[in-house]
């Protein structure tokens, strides 16, 4: 699954690069998604939307078995 999820994160990259952003994808445990948020997208005030709204909607679509996706710190 971690496989999977790998590719779908490098299909947002692009989207999160053009704003000076990107995504790393730390763990899997149980559906559970763990992204590390990098460059602009670590500071914005507007990253927990990004988050939920973007890459956790977009990786549920793509890979019903994840649960939800969260930040690691």
């Amino acid at each position: 699954m971690r496989e999977k999820i790998q590719a779908v994160i490098d299909k947002i990259r692009p989207m999160l690069q053009a704003d000076g952003g990107d995504v790393e994808l730390v763990d899997v445990v149980d559906g559970v998604v763990t992204v590390r948020l990098q460059g602009a997208c670590a500071g914005c005030p507007m990253s927990q939307i990004t988050l939920k709204n973007g890459i956790e909607r977009f990786l549920k679509k793509e890979i019903p078995e994840v649960k939800s996706v969260e930040r690691a710190d």
